[in-house]
């Protein structure tokens, strides 16, 4: 899938508790998300990444997140294509165990 950066749930969960500031992007659909999206997360939807870029600053690394890591993956992926700084959060929402809202 390309050689980007990854996050496991257990290291973003600690650095959420942490207080750290972090910059997560949720590309669920929406009834995903509204079963539950980590807090802080912004939700930008797969299809509507491309058409959303300039909401994204080159110079910020984004944590991707979706159900299981697949498709926030194919996202990295992509943005990292177009010159982003990402960062995959692996295992999804699936293995989540941190707090949602």
């Amino acid at each position: 899938m390309g050689d980007f950066p990854i996050i496991t749930t257990d290291e973003l969960q600690k650095k959420v508790e942490a207080g750290e500031k972090l910059h997560l992007i949720d590309v669920r659909e929406d009834e995903e998300v509204a079963q539950g999206i980590i807090p802080g997360a912004k939700h930008i939807k797969m299809m509507e990444i491309p058409a959303r870029l300039n909401e994204l600053d080159r110079e910020t690394e984004y944590i991707y997140i979706c159900r299981s890591g697949n498709r926030s993956s194919q996202v990295c992926h992509y943005l990292q294509e177009q010159g982003y700084k990402v960062r995959n959060m692996v295992g999804g929402m699936l293995e989540w165990k941190g707090k949602v809202e």
